[in-house]
């Protein structure tokens, strides 16, 4: 049977978030922000290994206690400048243990609320799926697209169009292939995509959210005490 293992790259600034320190080791709950994600990772009975992908210069990871997340957790100091660099070097890491037809689970490390039920949901939906798929939510709001001057150009349809969310799941094989290929993508489906193939749309929920401004870490917060 093909086995399941998470990459979550995590060297990223989160400049968007403005804040002293990268986002993920902001304070929440008590805890830095990865903190939540890797736990529901590394307490779900179906992944093997979680590899936590850091920045090489990464100062913060070491100031915390991670022990209670236990054995599943690796480390490894080789992200990349972009998401599909740290990702290409995940899989790197993962060559010793992962097959090619093993499944490979790329989680964003700041989306903190990802629960054991959707990942239930990707597991089963895609176990025999040819190709592979993501979390995603059907877009619900209007989409406005904006002129040079911040002013409505035009209203864009939404039907069919979905916000792509995290873990992406792909085979280890088809995931590095893809990367290889086609490095400049913000996700991974995008890398899929290039090689002509389709991933499959898995509904998730609105409360998997990453946080990427202050207001996000509180709804965050917020959603994670109503679970508890």
């Amino acid at each position: 049977m093909p086995r399941h293992y998470a990459i979550v790259p995590a060297a990223g600034s989160g400049s968007r978030f403005g804040a002293e320190k990268p986002k993920q080791y902001l304070d929440l709950l008590g805890r830095p922000l990865i903190f939540h994600t890797l736990k529901a990772l590394t307490a779900c009975p179906d992944i093997e290994r979680v590899w936590v992908v850091l920045a090489p210069d990464d100062p913060w990871w070491p100031r915390y206690d991670w022990s209670e997340l236990g054995a599943k957790l690796e480390t490894v100091r080789c992200g990349g400048a972009t998401r599909a660099e740290s990702v290409t070097n995940g899989l790197q890491a993962a060559a010793m243990v992962a097959a090619d037809d093993d499944w490979v689970l790329v989680h964003d490390a700041a989306r903190p609320c990802i629960s054991a039920a959707m990942l239930d949901a990707l597991f089963a939906d895609l176990a025999q799926d040819p190709v592979g798929g993501i979390l995603a939510v059907p877009v619900a709001d209007t989409l406005k697209r904006a002129d040079t001057e911040q002013r409505v150009a035009a209203t864009e349809p939404r039907d069919g169009l979905w916000q792509a969310q995290t873990p992406q799941m792909f085979r280890y094989g088809l995931l590095g292939d893809a990367l290889q290929k086609c490095r400049d993508v913000t996700d991974e489906a995008g890398a899929v995509e290039a090689l002509g193939l389709k991933p499959k749309l898995v509904r998730g929920d609105a409360t998997n959210l990453k946080v990427t401004y202050p207001a996000d870490l509180a709804l965050a917060a917020m959603i994670l005490r109503a679970r508890k």
